[in-house]
């Protein structure tokens, strides 16, 4: 059994079908489940650091230090709800998100790792609500799907052009034949549109 096989082992849920689909290369299905693990891991740490500031008496840390612990969870429970087996209902919720489609759990991820940065931007927000605001970048980027081969790309602006190719231009095509310099050290010294 190789590394990969093992790692796949690992962070695949039992009777899971493939949501994500046979399009996505194996690294970046897996590779975006477990940057969500750490990404949670670390913003459950930063955010109990975030709580902790209230001892300088600010709330708005406070707040978004819960905020930040509460997305972790979240996030958590989604990625990897093997860490919640005393809760019956985890496997329901995270069955449930795996069933929609990913830019769902993009924009979910991107929407709660918003509001801790805003209420209290520092080291500890940005970076644990930046790596789950990540976990959405890369999971919106596969929702966006694989980039099309030269072929298709080929023939679909050959459709849009109705068969035709277009002219070959060069650089200076959309340039105005009678069109002076701009400059900043005086008139041009002669003008064409007079």
């Amino acid at each position: 059994m190789s590394f990969a096989e093992k790692i796949t082992g690992l962070l695949a849920r039992p009777n899971q079908q493939d949501p994500i689909g046979p399009e996505q290369p194996w690294y970046l299905k897996y590779g975006s489940r477990l940057l969500g693990i750490v990404a949670a891991f670390f913003a459950i740490l930063f955010g109990l650091w975030n709580v902790f500031s209230i001892i300088t008496l600010s709330v708005s840390c406070l707040v978004a230090g819960i905020i930040q612990m509460v997305a972790g969870f979240v996030v958590m429970l989604l990625e990897a709800p093997c860490c919640f087996v005393c809760f019956e209902q985890v496997n329901v919720i995270a069955d449930k998100v795996d069933s929609k489609p990913l830019y769902f759990r993009a924009g979910l991820y991107i929407a709660m790792a918003i509001p801790p940065i805003i209420l209290c931007f520092g080291l500890a927000s940005l970076f644990g609500s930046g790596l789950i605001f990540g976990t959405g970048v890369v999971y919106g980027m596969m929702a966006l799907g694989k980039k099309a081969s030269v072929e298709d790309m080929r023939a679909a602006a050959q459709q849009t052009f109705g068969g035709n190719t277009p002219a070959q231009t060069n650089d200076r095509a959309g340039i105005v034949n009678n069109a002076q310099p701009f400059s900043f050290t005086g008139a041009v010294g002669t003008d064409s549109n007079v």
